[in-house]
């Protein structure tokens, strides 16, 4: 059963909840991306984006990827489509067809609203370019203060958001615990060429593109902090020799399987994240 060591705060959260005998929150319906883009260093293999949550924000200080909360509107809208319909989409993720659309839109909202990248195109073999322009900041804006919902701002540019350019990864739901929960699908996805991330959304501190066993050393170092769903998503991920071998690694997993890490409190005062 692998087993990881919890920070402080974590565990403390953890200490209260069970001493208090607390029910646990309902977990809001989430989706993040693991960016992804060749080494550019040179060397064989792929770094992938990753932002450190600013020390407001909920796990503040945490290293992780691009994501959010689904908005309950995602499951209604209209919105020019591309790639594996709602309904397969459904198939895979284990979700009627509206909630997995809603879990698509908001993934790839969310990339664009934290990171600046936008996974749509004119037609379904394109993807759009560059997307830090003057005009492209003031759509993405109206959508971060949601005086424009994603659908209008894909129809404005003439656009279709390319749901094929996600890959299913796993599911991962915060434990128990946590005053604030969140089921939360991963992603992987492909750098589109010509766009480039940058820390847009303030909701981040400091932002870098690094290998997945780079940023496990570091993690492991005490460097960098990550929880354990980061972790073991970079570890899989890495796994993958490069870029290309992808696609056929996310078919093979299961995306809808529900992981939720446990805490287990030993009378000596240690504590570790557990996965069953």
């Amino acid at each position: 059963m692998p087993s990881f060591a919890a920070p402080e705060s974590i565990i403390e959260h953890a200490r209260r909840f069970y001493a208090q005998g607390g029910v646990p929150v309902p977990a809001r319906p989430a989706a993040t991306v693991l960016l992804l883009r060749p080494d550019r260093s040179g060397r064989e293999g792929f770094e992938v984006y990753v932002i450190r949550r600013a020390a407001t924000m909920t796990f503040g200080g945490m290293y992780a990827f691009p994501g959010g909360s689904v908005d309950p509107e995602d499951s209604e809208i209209r919105l020019d489509w591309s790639g594996p319909e709602p309904a397969q989409w459904g198939e895979r993720l284990g979700l009627p067809a509206g909630q997995a659309q809603a879990m698509v839109c908001a993934a790839a909202r969310e990339v664009f609203e934290e990171a600046g990248v936008l996974l749509a195109g004119p037609h379904p073999e394109a993807v759009v370019g560059d997307v830090s322009g003057d005009e492209w900041e003031v759509a993405r804006q109206a959508l971060v203060n949601r005086r424009t919902g994603f659908a209008d701002l894909l129809r404005d540019c003439r656009l279709a958001l390319r749901s094929d350019l996600l890959l299913p990864w796993s599911r991962w739901v915060t434990p128990e615990f946590e005053p604030r929960r969140f089921d939360t699908y991963f992603f992987v996805a492909l750098l589109p060429e010509g766009q480039r991330p940058r820390d847009v959304s303030g909701e981040a501190d400091h932002t870098m593109w690094i290998r997945p066993a780079d940023a496990l050393a570091r993690a492991e170092a005490g460097e960098i902090a990550m929880l354990p769903p980061t972790m073991i998503t970079l570890a899989e991920v890495g796994e993958c020799p490069d870029l290309a071998a992808l696609p056929a690694a996310a078919a093979l997993r299961d995306p809808a399987r529900l992981i939720m890490p446990r805490v287990e409190l030993s009378p000596d005062g240690a504590a570790r994240f557990l996965l069953d």
